[in-house]
C-alpha cells in the first residue's frame, strides 16, 4: 500500500464466451499455477452443466449465486489499549465480490466426489438457491459482525 500515490486499478477484460467481467475474475481466482485454459474449461463445463440441469441461462445462475454469497458486513481486528477487538465494518462492493468468489471456489474444492466442474456446478446452484456451505459462511460472517456490534465505535 503506497503512501504517496493512489493505486491505479487496471480495467478487467471480460471473458471471451459470456462477455462478463465477473466470469473473467472468477476464472482468474480459480486458476492454479497459471493454467488459465484449464480454469476456463472447468468453469465453462460447470456453466453448461448448470444450463442443462436448471433449464435457464447459466450466467443468471452464476450472477445470482455471486449475489447471494456476497457479504455486506465483516469484522476486522482493531488493537486498542493492548487488547484486540473484532470491529464490524461495511464491505466494499469489489471486496464483497472477491470474498464471495473465494468462498465459492473453496467450497467447491472441499466438496466430495466427481470432477471439479461438477462440484463447482453443484456449489453454484446451491448458492443461487440460497443454501450450501458458501451461504453458511456468509451467514457466519454476518453473525460474527452482529455479535460484535458493541465495538462498532472503534471503527476507523
Amino acid at each position: 500500500m503506497p503512501r504517496r500515490k493512489r493505486v491505479v486499478r487496471r480495467p478487467d477484460v471480460p471473458d471471451a464466451k459470456y462477455r462478463s467481467r465477473n466470469v473473467a475474475r472468477f476464472i482468474n481466482k480459480m486458476m492454479v499455477d497459471g493454467k488459465r485454459s484449464l480454469a476456463e474449461r472447468i468453469l465453462y463445463d460447470a456453466l453448461e452443466a448448470i444450463e442443462i440441469k436448471q433449464k435457464r441461462p447459466s450466467i443468471e445462475v452464476f450472477d445470482q449465486a455471486l449475489k447471494n454469497a456476497t457479504p455486506s458486513i465483516e469484522v476486522k481486528p482493531r488493537r486498542v489499549g493492548g487488547s484486540t477487538y473484532q470491529v464490524p465494518v461495511e464491505v466494499r462492493k469489489d471486496r464483497g465480490n472477491a470474498l464471495a468468489m473465494r468462498w465459492l471456489i473453496r467450497a467447491a474444492r472441499t466438496r466430495n466426489g466427481r470432477s471439479m466442474s461438477d462440484k463447482l456446478a453443484s456449489e453454484l446452484m446451491d448458492a443461487a438457491a440460497g443454501q450450501g456451505s458458501t451461504i453458511k459462511k456468509r451467514e457466519e460472517t454476518h453473525k460474527m459482525a452482529e455479535s460484535n456490534k458493541a465495538f462498532a465505535h472503534y471503527r476507523w
